[in-house]
């Protein structure tokens, strides 16, 4: 369970799509102007990575990677299809999405208008490929953790996009300078928040370093210096009674 809690708050905050890796900013940037259009595109990519991450995940552990065809026989231990990965992947994402686009073309035709060519985009977008491939790359063990990976990892995007529109709704009828107008001051407060997403690392992940040792303190010193004296003095007396043998 606590592993299960890591992952997802790690892939939300911590490695973030948007303000970690930077992928998907071409729709983040593109589709972030009105909040009901960033929460109804950002519903489409939760989804998407949701599904397409632990399926992915069965293709990789089952078909995919060195020895992964060993349940059909022995005689097909030694064949890897990791060479395959990028084309199946982005079937597996191109499925998904043209079922999105048909979804929601039937129940939300305002919201498929709006989105326009970038809902059939989501195909090829790099963060929706990046989730399988940092899955195959991390080596997430079960379907389950890959299935938290999924649908964290689009609760970040979405988290971002949501946020950035909410305030280019509002920057909107602000007095924002002319030379920083529209892609300027996006980029601007992206770089901001992602400061801020990155500040949960230390809440997440913790100090992993082991503590410094304190300083010793003065009778620390004074006790150390008076056995280093005791000690010379001891070797000085074993030495003179060396020679006080020699010489008799």
């Amino acid at each position: 369970m606590l592993e299960h809690l890591e992952l997802f708050f790690k892939s939300i905050f911590i490695d973030n799509m948007v303000f970690a890796v930077f992928l998907g900013m071409c729709s983040y940037l593109a589709v972030s102007k009105k909040v009901s259009t960033a929460v109804g595109l950002g519903a489409a990519v939760i989804f998407v990575l949701g599904v397409t991450v632990p399926l992915n995940w069965l293709l990789d552990q089952y078909l995919l990677r060195d020895g992964a065809l060993a349940w059909l026989g022995p005689e097909y231990a030694d064949y890897n299809l990791g060479f395959l990965s990028f084309i199946l992947f982005i079937a597996t994402i191109a499925t998904m999405v043209q079922l999105v686009e048909i979804v929601v073309e039937k129940f939300s035709p305002s919201l498929y208008n709006s989105l326009g060519i970038f809902l059939p985009l989501i195909a090829v977008n790099c963060a929706i490929l990046g989730g399988s491939l940092f899955m195959q790359t991390r080596d997430i063990p079960n379907i389950g953790l890959a299935f938290n990976y999924g649908i964290s990892s689009g609760i970040g995007w979405f988290l971002a996009i949501l946020a950035i529109a909410a305030i280019r709704e509002k920057i909107r009828y602000s007095n924002v300078p002319a030379p920083l107008r529209g892609l300027g001051i996006t980029f601007i407060i992206t770089g901001l928040m992602g400061i801020g997403f990155q500040s949960f690392g230390g809440m997440l992940t913790g100090d992993n370093e082991p503590p410094e040792e304190s300083a010793p303190t003065t009778a620390e010193v004074k006790q150390k210096e008076e056995k280093d004296i005791k000690k010379e003095i001891a070797e000085d007396d074993k030495a003179v009674s060396y020679n006080e043998v020699l010489n008799k």
